[in-house]
């Protein structure tokens, strides 16, 4: 049996071993597999290392230009910062064919007769004459109620590009009339003409008038760019080119003047940066040429590269005479000739004839004033409504902001600016007020918005986008040098503890009830509630701001009277969510006035579960129009 079972001591040596037998060759290519691996982990850590260092190096960097730039920058104090949202003249209805359509326009309300664009560095025009007061000659530019005119303002005009105005300066008669045209090869803008027709009352005229008129037309070029005079010795009879140039936003562009009439021309060029004082400047000029030649003319002269043009026009009583602007003159299509005759003597008869025709035709149809009152009364109302769409004016500047009442450190300025801005915006007052006024303007849009929403709605954007961070917009608004040389210093600064109460919400309370009735078509429609979104969170905004820092203590006094804000909350229908308001920065202890222009005093009651007055408009609007979002 014991050769059955035969083994050695090799065979015995291997069974008795659990491992098995190692190939050279294998060991040393698993060897290089850990080497490789763990370089290869060493490498991608590396690597992995390096991304995060570069990352955190450029973070670090960040900060620290952050930092830096922060402290460079001085911070710029709450009540300048601009609401932090979209503004609403970004919206695309206030673009394109709208923006152009509203161009040009009767944007200087402060003057008897004054044109401009909308926008910051533009090509003004306007209207000067001589008047005779009490046996001296006054030159007529700026409103002014120590001019002592009879009558002035447009009696009819429709806010675009039509407009009829009549001043009566003692025994002169002017009627000025203004016309935009969208002619074949006009430039961006249009064209616009101006009509100035002269005349003389008979019953009160007298050897101080004289035999002659003088008007005054001018040019002047915001943004500096120079004015060509059309010739050295002017003679309508062989060219009624007066003058041109050339912009960036409306090309090449000319001057005409025409008229049947035997009339003198003179002109005067002028180089200056300042344009809220041109009549100084022809004043001075008249008077030196009276003094050196006896005669009260313009010396048909020119300063180098003059940026302000001005035309006497002489003639006698009566007269009439056509000055037409027209655009992009350098391009192929231009037909200048072609659109001077269609702005002048018969064919603008016509077009003025049938503006005037549509204007009274739109008042009856909005108004129904025949229905109401006689035609007496009918005449002022439509004199009414074009002397608030007359008073419409662009601006452009800052607002000075007077911190004094803010101020923490008497090292800080007592004032600061706001932001750059314009305004698009009716004036209360042509003479007095040529400005805009928040707290009148909400009543300006009660009559506006029923005439034209779109001229409403973009008044109304440009107001809000005033707003600053805080639900705050400066309530009296004097931008540029033509809007502060009408204000005394003392009144300029605005300050941001005082506000206007927020009447632009009567507007829109109309506006929306206007949608729940169906007074709009579609497309108005549509660009109110985009509007309307747009515009939530600055109205928003504002009511907080108005309800929290305007609030007052009700207490029982004499002097106080149920008055203003008390007929304007009543309007709003806030029955149970009166409040007591007081309107800060006024004397209600003067014995000057009848009225010491305080708000009134209402008991505060609860209002837990009401809507405020905000909430309301927009609910309103909701229930009326699907919401849209912008």
């Amino acid at each position: 049996m014991s050769g059955n079972v035969r083994t050695t001591a090799r065979s015995r040596v291997r069974s008795s071993s659990a491992e098995p037998e190692t190939d050279p060759l294998r060991q040393e290519t698993s060897s290089n597999y850990h080497r490789t691996k763990y370089e290869s982990n060493s490498t991608s850590n590396f690597k992995l290392f390096l991304t995060i260092t570069f990352f955190f190096i450029i973070i670090i960097f960040f900060l620290v230009h952050h930092f830096v730039t922060s402290a460079a920058q001085p911070h710029l104090p709450r009540v300048v910062t601009p609401f932090p949202a979209p503004k609403i003249m970004d919206l695309p209805q206030f673009q394109g064919e709208h923006k152009e359509s509203l161009y040009w326009g009767t944007y200087r309300p402060h003057l008897y007769l004054g044109i401009r664009a909308r926008t910051p560095q533009s090509l003004m025009a306007g209207l000067m004459w001589i008047g005779v007061k009490d046996g001296s000659n006054h030159l007529r530019h700026v409103c002014r109620q120590e001019d002592a005119l009879s009558a002035y303002g447009w009696t009819k005009h429709n806010g675009r590009d039509y407009g009829h105005q009549v001043l009566v300066d003692h025994g002169m008669i002017l009627t000025t009339e203004f016309i935009k045209s969208k002619g074949e090869g006009s430039g961006y803008g249009w064209d616009w003409a101006v009509r100035i027709d002269v005349q003389i009352d008979k019953s009160k005229w007298n050897e101080d008038f004289g035999r002659d008129a003088q008007l005054f037309f001018y040019l002047a070029d915001e943004g500096g760019n120079v004015l060509d005079a059309g010739r050295e010795n002017l003679n309508i009879r062989e060219s009624s080119l007066l003058a041109s140039g050339s912009r960036t936003d409306i090309g090449n562009w000319q001057l005409h003047l025409k008229s049947t009439d035997d009339l003198k021309l003179h002109y005067s060029g002028f180089h200056t940066p300042h344009f809220h004082n041109l009549s100084d400047l022809v004043e001075e000029n008249l008077a030196s040429q009276t003094r050196k030649h006896g005669q009260m003319q313009l010396p048909d002269s020119s300063d180098d590269s003059p940026n302000v043009l001005v035309f006497q026009i002489i003639g006698g009583f009566p007269f009439t005479t056509d000055i037409v602007f027209i655009s992009a003159t350098n391009s192929e299509s231009s037909r200048v000739e072609k659109r001077v005759n269609s702005l002048t003597g018969d064919s603008l008869s016509n077009e003025l004839k049938y503006k005037e025709q549509a204007y009274d035709e739109k008042i009856e149809k909005i108004f129904n004033l025949a229905e109401k009152v006689d035609s007496e009364s009918i005449s002022v109302g439509k004199a009414a409504v074009g002397s608030l769409l007359g008073a419409i004016g662009y601006f452009y500047g800052q607002s000075k902001i007077d911190l004094s009442r803010t101020l923490i450190h008497s090292e800080h300025a007592a004032y600061i600016s706001y932001w750059p801005a314009e305004l698009y915006t009716a004036v209360p007052c042509r003479s007095t007020f040529p400005r805009g006024f928040l707290w009148d303007e909400g009543f300006h849009q009660l009559v506006i918005w029923r005439w034209d929403i779109q001229i409403s709605l973009d008044i109304i954007g440009h107001w809000l986008d005033l707003m600053n961070i805080d639900g705050w917009i400066p309530r009296e608004q004097i931008l540029g040098a033509e809007a502060l040389s009408r204000i005394p210093e003392e009144y300029v600064p605005q300050h941001p503890t005082n506000g206007n109460p927020p009447t632009l919400f009567l507007a829109l309370n109309g506006i929306i009830n206007g949608l729940k009735n169906n007074e709009f078509n579609v497309m108005d429609r549509s660009e109110i509630s985009l509007f309307l979104e747009r515009a939530f969170g600055r109205l928003d905004a504002w009511f907080q701001w108005y309800n929290e820092t305007q609030s007052g203590i009700c207490y029982t006094s004499n002097r106080l009277f149920l008055s203003d804000l008390l007929y304007l909350l009543s309007l709003f229908n806030i029955g149970e969510q009166m409040s007591s308001y007081y309107w800060r920065g006024r004397d209600n202890m003067t014995t000057l006035q009848l009225n010491p222009q305080v708000l009134i005093c209402i008991h505060k009651k609860e209002r837990s579960n009401n809507r405020t007055i905000l909430s309301d408009l927009i609910y309103n609007f909701h229930s009326s129009y699907p919401s849209r979002s912008t």
